[in-house]
């Protein structure tokens, strides 16, 4: 019996109209999927049974990731993950660039210098007005621009790639009043900057998640960090002897090391609960220790690998390059992944 489009495209797991794609060379299919379908028409004695062609040359397209420099760790891990998804990928040509993590000025420059140089841009984003004006300015010559980990409002980004980090505020409130298991108490915040909106969100969250389920609790202060470790530890240091019945922490950024390190050398480590984010060398063993409660974590490999994705399809013309939601983790001593 001659064998039809049904017998190949049943074998190879397809429908009929992409086998007749691939037979006539038409686009629109996977060049896996091109492949596999000559292979098993060539078997089934279809089309001559040849040697598989090599996979068609495709031009890359030019990516540029720009990140907040620095000793935050959480970023340099995930800088290497971009760096890594972009060598996996022979379509995308990709350029990662370290600035000043709290310079609008200077990020609006950097974002100016893409101008027809580059065909997709991922940031961590000050939400700045002359950040949102470099954004929109982009957006206007056909620029896809993708915002990571905090996102930017009002701006025509193609979308954004992290956690609801409002969620991430109010888990982190919820995993406080729980550990403290009392009705009152004093609570301190320490964030990154409340210039980048995630760190903003968080706050926000935390704030009514407190209010909302722990009203004895008092949140009696917030200080602003700049995610360095050392400032970190000088602001935790005062803030021990301006509150020596502190209760409990939230760290909202970067610095964990700084305020363990002040925690540890009052003696409070093992009773004001600290809850922070990112799961990292430094807080996996704060954790392990004692000195941290809980850390609230999202996977930068993912990150990564979805951003660079969606860009290198928003660069080729595809209208709705979406992709899954990150996921929010809590990570305690108990439950800590292999590294």
């Amino acid at each position: 019996m001659r064998t039809t489009l049904v017998d190949i495209a049943r074998e190879a797991g397809v429908s009929t109209a992409t086998v007749d794609r691939v037979l006539n060379g038409r686009d629109g299919v996977r060049e896996r999927t091109r492949e596999r379908v000559l292979s098993i028409a060539g078997r089934l004695g279809y089309i001559e049974e040849t040697v598989p062609a090599a996979p068609r040359a495709v031009t890359p397209v030019a990516l540029d990731v720009v990140l907040p420099g620095g000793g935050n760790t959480f970023i340099n891990n995930l800088a290497a993950q971009i760096a890594d998804a972009g060598a996996q990928r022979p379509d995308v040509r990709l350029r990662i660039h370290s600035i000043e993590g709290f310079d609008p000025d200077g990020l609006a420059r950097k974002l100016d210098s893409f101008h027809g140089a580059s065909e997709g841009v991922g940031l961590v984003g000050l939400d700045h007005p002359v950040v949102r004006e470099a954004i929109r300015s982009l957006a206007e010559r056909g620029v896809p621009v993708m915002t990571l980990v905090s996102d930017i409002s009002h701006v025509p980004r193609l979308g954004y790639v992290g956690i609801d980090n409002r969620a991430a505020g109010r888990l982190a409130g919820h995993l406080l009043g729980r550990f403290l298991r009392t009705d009152s108490g004093k609570v301190a915040l320490f964030a990154g900057s409340l210039s980048y909106r995630g760190h903003e969100e968080r706050e926000m969250g935390f704030r009514h998640k407190i209010a909302e389920d722990y009203p004895g609790l008092a949140i009696v202060e917030l200080r602003e960090i700049r995610d360095d470790t050392e400032r970190a530890y000088r602001e935790a240091t005062a803030l021990i002897e301006r509150h020596p019945d502190l209760a409990g922490i939230y760290n909202i950024g970067a610095g964990n090391r700084g305020i363990a390190r002040a925690l540890t050398e009052s003696g409070l480590a093992r009773s004001v609960v600290f809850i922070g984010h990112e799961l990292t060398e430094f807080t996996r063993r704060f954790l392990i220790s004692g000195v941290m409660d809980a850390v609230i974590d999202q996977n930068p490999r993912v990150e990564a690998r979805e951003a660079i994705d969606r860009l290198a399809r928003a660069a080729r013309g595809e209208t709705r390059p979406d992709g899954p939601a990150i996921r929010i983790q809590a990570i305690f001593k108990e439950n800590i992944p292999e590294s």
